[in-house]
C-alpha cells in the first residue's frame, strides 16, 4: 500500500513538472487564429522562413487578416484564406520572394499560396488538412498548427478569421 502511495505521488510529481514545462515562454513567435468555432494556434518558423514570416506578423499586426475569410476549402486537401478580395485573386498589393525550405507539408502545415509565377505570394496563405508531399520544395512553409487543427477541419468556405493576434518568442 506505502509503495502504491509513493508511486502516485511521484506520477503527480511528473504531472506538475511536464505542466510547468508547457507554460515556458514559446521559443518561436505563435499567430492565434480566432474564430467562430475556436482558436487555432499556429507555430511560426521564423529560422526558416525570416522574411515570410516577417510579413505575415506585419500584415496580422496592422489587423490586414481580421474578418476575412476561407474563400477556399478543399476537403482532404487544404483551407485557403488571407485574401482581401474573397475570392483569391487579391492581396496585400506587393509581393514577397520564395522562402522554400525543407520543412514537409504534414497534417497542419501553413505555408504561403502564390500563382504558378515565382515570388507571387503576398498574404494568402493555406493549412494542410492531410500530409501533401507533392507540394513539398514548391511552396514556402512557414508555420505549424500546435493547436486548433480540429477547429481547421471543420472549416467551412466563407468562414471568417475574427482575428490574428501574435505571441512574440521569448528573448
Amino acid at each position: 500500500m506505502r509503495s502504491a502511495i509513493g508511486m502516485l505521488g511521484v506520477g503527480l510529481v511528473l504531472l506538475g513538472f511536464h505542466g510547468m514545462a508547457e507554460a515556458e515562454p514559446a521559443k518561436s513567435p505563435r499567430a492565434i487564429i480566432e474564430m467562430t468555432a475556436g482558436k487555432i494556434v499556429v507555430e511560426l518558423y521564423n529560422k526558416d522562413a525570416p522574411a515570410t514570416v516577417a510579413n505575415f506578423i506585419k500584415l496580422a499586426k496592422s489587423g490586414f487578416y481580421d474578418g476575412l475569410n476561407f474563400h477556399r476549402v478543399v476537403p482532404g486537401f487544404v483551407v485557403q484564406g488571407g485574401d482581401p478580395r474573397g475570392d483569391g485573386s487579391g492581396g496585400p498589393g506587393y509581393t514577397i520572394k520564395d522562402e522554400v525550405n525543407a520543412r514537409k507539408h504534414t497534417t497542419g502545415a501553413v505555408a504561403m499560396a502564390k500563382t504558378a509565377l515565382p515570388n507571387s505570394a503576398g498574404s494568402q496563405f493555406y493549412i494542410t488538412l492531410a500530409p501533401q508531399p507533392a507540394l513539398d520544395r514548391g511552396y514556402t512553409v512557414f508555420g505549424q498548427v500546435l493547436e486548433g487543427m480540429e477547429i481547421v477541419q471543420r472549416i467551412k468556405q466563407g468562414d471568417a478569421m475574427r482575428k490574428v493576434t501574435i505571441v512574440e518568442a521569448a528573448r
